[in-house]
């Protein structure tokens, strides 16, 4: 590690295969805390490369205890985190949508790092029980449309990361690398990141996995999704797009709208609120929008507004909340 941190302090790039050694180095417990802390750090002030963010990426998967949901068409749901923005579990809520409009979702998921309430938070307080048993997730994904993985059980290996990133309490590369990393291995992907860069590594990674179909959005004024506040950037398979919200048919809306509980307790309460279309306009336009992002990764041919149709049925039929009392313990 000594020789990678003076590599890294020199302002060099790490090889992909160098990236690789040392992450996984690091899930088999061969440096200590201090090393990997400053390691971290290192990412905090300089540009991740596509070699590096690779070589990570493959380490982890590599050592992550899989899972074969190959015989469902799935789509991950998710966001890096790390904007800064407090906003609620937007794209979780967004995959019950999903899900309650047909599709299956095999989301990834984790414990609020520099937020108050990641996904993990938010489905163990609904009363989701995290479980690796293959057969359970299979059940559910056929019965709800929806399952979910909770990084900590697949990942074991990052253990020895879990407490010092807690302790940083800011985004780490691990915010970039917790949507690469799914264990049941999804043909598609909506996710939203915190940056421009982000978005243009991951399009550069995922344009060459083949037969790989995704969307990554992000909002020009900082948002890791679509947050109808301003003008956001897309990238697909199929190009590079600017949207407004017009372009799903709505209104901007106001940041302090959008804006989640300081508890989980808050958190939750919002989002089953959301799926009874209980909601507020700009809370469920949020959602809708970024369902419907999701939902064009299984429909390229149907553009935003077709899409946000499909999502807004889901929650007027009430199919999204049926979704979520079928996984959860919510009555």
């Amino acid at each position: 590690m000594k020789k990678i941190l003076n590599q890294l302090f020199e302002y060099q790039q790490l090889t992909q295969q160098d990236a690789y050694d040392v992450l996984t180095g690091i899930g088999k417990g061969q440096y200590n805390s201090s090393q990997i802390a400053a390691f971290l750090t290192v990412y905090l002030m300089r540009q991740i490369s596509v070699a590096e963010l690779a070589g990570f990426r493959n380490a982890l998967l590599d050592l992550c205890l899989k899972v074969d949901l190959s015989e469902f068409e799935t789509i991950d749901v998710c966001g890096t985190g790390g904007d800064g923005k407090d906003t609620f579990n937007i794209s979780t809520l967004s995959a019950f949508v999903v899900a309650g409009a047909g599709y299956k979702v095999a989301k990834h998921g984790n414990y609020g790092v520099s937020s108050a309430c990641g996904s993990s938070n938010v489905m163990e307080y609904l009363g989701y029980e995290f479980t690796r048993d293959e057969s359970v997730l299979k059940r559910q994904l056929d019965t709800a449309g929806f399952c979910m993985m909770h990084a900590p059980l697949f990942h074991p290996a990052m253990k020895n990361v879990a407490p010092i990133r807690r302790e940083l309490g800011v985004k780490t590369f691990f915010n970039m690398l917790g949507p690469l990393v799914n264990p049941s291995f999804p043909k598609y992907q909506m996710v939203g990141v915190f940056n421009l860069e982000v978005a243009r590594l991951y399009n550069y990674m995922f344009q060459k996995l083949p037969g790989f179909r995704f969307n990554i959005v992000h909002s020009l004024d900082g948002y890791d999704e679509i947050s109808l506040t301003g003008d956001a950037i897309s990238y697909r398979r199929e190009g590079e797009q600017l949207l407004s919200p017009s372009d799903w048919g709505m209104q901007r809306v106001q940041p302090d709208e959008i804006v989640g509980g300081q508890t989980v307790q808050q958190a939750a309460k919002i989002f089953v609120s959301i799926l009874k279309n209980e909601g507020s306009r700009p809370q469920t336009d949020v959602v809708l929008a970024n369902a419907a992002a999701a939902i064009q990764v299984f429909e390229p041919e149907k553009n935003l507004e077709e899409c946000v149709a499909i999502a807004r049925e889901s929650i007027l039929s009430g199919k999204a909340f049926a979704a979520l009392k079928k996984v959860t313990k919510i009555v």
